[in-house]
């Protein structure tokens, strides 16, 4: 699952992480990409909420990359897993004097087989405003270490809020980089799955994209109703199988 939690202030202004809590327990999902997660700020109590969510719903391995301090706290992207996180770094995808924006890489073991480690690469990103930031910030996220090393058949995904209303990064992933769109259900009429602004999408934000050994069973947003008042995002789940 992909997710904006926007602090877990919801559309009627209040901070109220229990919502946040019911939608992520009710897909409870192996892998979570979450955006916008506050640590120590007074709007969301001073709590680390990746920390707090995690404790809620039992993940045992909890990464975080705080990209934009505040005079009291600090907050960014989080991945929450179920597996064993052998690898996390926060690239810094900050353009010039904008808003200081970064992606989290983890490396998440899924199981061994006679031996053998089966790794998923997860990039869990939160890019900017404008279409010529995020075509720079895309650019940042490829010459990585991280990313450049790896190869095409490493299964992959990249997630988070894209904030790229156009779909303009998306030729770039699918025919430059080879990877597929997971939360785009028709290539023919382009139609991807809309979760912004959550009480009545119109845009598609939110996306994951996969390379590799993966085959994706099924894509939604979350349909529960508390999600549209929760944050401004509605979240993303998709199913993989991996090869």
């Amino acid at each position: 699952m992909t997710y904006n939690i926007h602090r877990a202030i919801g559309m009627d202004r209040r901070f109220r992480p229990e919502r946040i809590h019911q939608v992520l327990e009710h897909h409870r999902a192996d892998v979570l990409l979450l955006q916008e997660v506050d640590d120590g700020v007074p709007r969301s109590r001073h709590v680390d909420l990746a920390r707090e969510l995690a404790d809620l719903m039992d993940y045992p391995h909890v990464a975080v990359g705080h990209n934009v301090k505040l005079r009291r706290g600090r907050y960014g992207n989080a991945t929450l897993s179920r597996y064993p996180i052998l690898r996390e770094r926060n690239i810094d995808l900050t353009v010039a004097q904008r808003k200081r924006r970064g992606c989290q890489h983890t490396r998440i073991l899924l199981e061994k087989v006679a031996g053998h480690p089966h790794e998923l690469e997860v990039f869990n990103l939160h890019l900017g405003l404008s279409a010529s930031e995020r075509s720079r910030q895309l650019g940042m996220l490829v010459r990585s270490d991280e990313f450049s090393s790896m190869s095409p058949q490493q299964p992959c995904l990249v997630g988070g809020d894209f904030n790229d209303w156009r779909s303009l990064l998306q030729p770039i992933f699918t025919e430059i980089l080879s990877f597929r769109c997971a939360t785009q259900h028709s290539r023919r009429h382009g139609r991807s799955l809309r979760t912004y602004p959550s009480f009545s999408p119109g845009g598609a934000l939110d996306r994951i994209y996969y390379r590799g050994r993966l085959r994706m069973l099924s894509s939604r947003v979350c349909r529960l109703r508390v999600s549209k008042v929760a944050s401004d995002h509605l979240p993303v789940v998709v199913d993989f199988e991996l090869h």
